[in-house]
């Protein structure tokens, strides 16, 4: 006997490329994991559950992954949007002390108490439009114990809320004060001192940084990448999004995972991504809240056969959004993507921007039955309306939450 039918559903399993509707069928979850999908017709008495839930012809799609942010953090920084309304650009902010320094210091003054407590409000907020899986991010502690204290407070999270918490260390984020003018004694603390640790306490599932001319060229990504190397961690890279530095070309290298924002992708960049199966991770609510004005090449990447996920980018600074429904509007008007794409963008590809493609993603036999049933006659109605939700039931490892 199963644990969980869900029946009468429309089924948009994400397995391929077209985020298809089935009629409706069923499906059955017993351990945490997908056990059959079927055609309602062919339901018989034989399929028994300890409960069973009548979808009622609603769409059922996997569980959103949210696969780039930057959840923990602590204060904000509305007055430096401000700032832009009035003509400063985000490096400008940046190289006058505001910016990701604003925000490392608010950060390393929060307790890991008062850290967790604000970033679970942000975490909650994104359970409730549907995500099942995030990545959260270090990179506003730029110090060991800051750094670590960051990702302990990410474990946490995951361990205290039914979401599946995917952590990153991003120490190569910003030059923090103590270094002003010293990026590569910086880059020296990162290597031989804060990813060892992070490795070795296994806080870490990746190792991230930002290659751009506010970051960290691509000789010191290098130097970062090596050591995440030697410590058997995979890698993932901002890239190109203020400018082109290759850095795209030098993450496919090293078989990242992802390369994200990609603003200033070239074709070189795009061919070198596609051999080495790295994902494109697309943030448009940066794009929107910076008033960017150079769009992702997303042709290029759709000719290459690049996977496109999409994702919130939640930051104080530059994407302040827990809401990754909003990201697929904004993906289709602002970038162009297709309905389809957009919703594969929180699904298959951003499991594959995780390297969690084998267990979730899809709608697929013996894959984590983690699932969303909405509120919707067609996968494009989830991009369409601005700013709505219409998760009606959330499924995390076969368990419904109610939040």
């Amino acid at each position: 006997m199963a644990d969980l039918l869900l029946r009468n559903v429309r089924i948009v399993s994400c397995s391929d490329d077209t985020a298809a509707v089935s009629a409706p069928g069923f499906v059955s979850i017993d351990q945490g994991r997908i056990e059959r999908i079927g055609a309602l017709h062919d339901l018989d008495g034989s399929m028994r559950a300890e409960h069973e839930i009548d979808g009622e012809g609603r769409l059922l799609t996997p569980g959103l992954i949210d696969c780039h942010t930057h959840l923990v953090y602590a204060g904000d920084r509305a007055r430096e949007f401000e700032l832009r309304l009035q003509g400063a650009s985000y490096e400008e902010i940046a190289r006058a002390g505001g910016g990701i320094r604003s925000t490392v210091r608010l950060t390393r003054e929060a307790g890991d108490d008062a850290l967790e407590a604000a970033s679970a409000v942000r975490l909650r907020e994104l359970m409730r439009h549907g995500v099942t899986t995030v990545e959260i991010k270090s990179g506003y502690g730029l110090s060991l114990a800051d750094e670590l204290k960051c990702l302990r407070v990410a474990r946490r999270l995951g361990e205290r809320h039914p979401i599946d918490v995917r952590t990153t260390l991003l120490a190569a984020h910003a030059v923090p004060p103590e270094f002003d003018g010293r990026a590569d004694a910086y880059i020296d603390e990162v290597v031989q001192h804060i990813l060892p640790e992070a490795a070795r306490l296994r806080l870490a599932d990746a190792v991230d940084a930002f290659c751009d001319t506010i970051g960290f060229t691509p000789a010191q990504t290098r130097r970062v990448f090596e050591a995440a190397r030697a410590h058997g961690l995979p890698v993932k890279l901002h890239a190109e999004q203020l400018s082109n530095q290759q850095g795209a070309a030098l993450a496919a290298d090293f078989g990242a995972l992802s390369a994200d924002h990609l603003e200033h992708l070239d074709e070189a960049g795009a061919a070198a991504m596609a051999r080495a199966g790295t994902v494109a991770v697309l943030l448009p609510g940066a794009f929107y809240f910076l008033r960017d004005t150079v769009v992702p090449p997303i042709a290029l990447l759709r000719r290459h056969g690049v996977p496109m996920a999409v994702a919130t980018d939640c930051n104080p600074g530059t994407s302040p959004t827990t809401h990754l429904p909003l990201m697929l509007n904004m993906a289709c008007t602002l970038f162009r993507l297709t309905p389809a794409e957009a919703l594969l963008g929180v699904t298959r590809h951003a499991a594959r921007a995780l390297g969690l493609a084998a267990n979730r993603g899809s709608i697929e036999a013996g894959k984590q039955a983690d699932l969303c049933l909405w509120d919707a006659e067609h996968p494009a109605e989830l991009a369409y309306a601005i700013g709505a939700s219409p998760l009606r039931r959330r499924f995390h490892h076969g368990r419904e939450h109610v939040l």
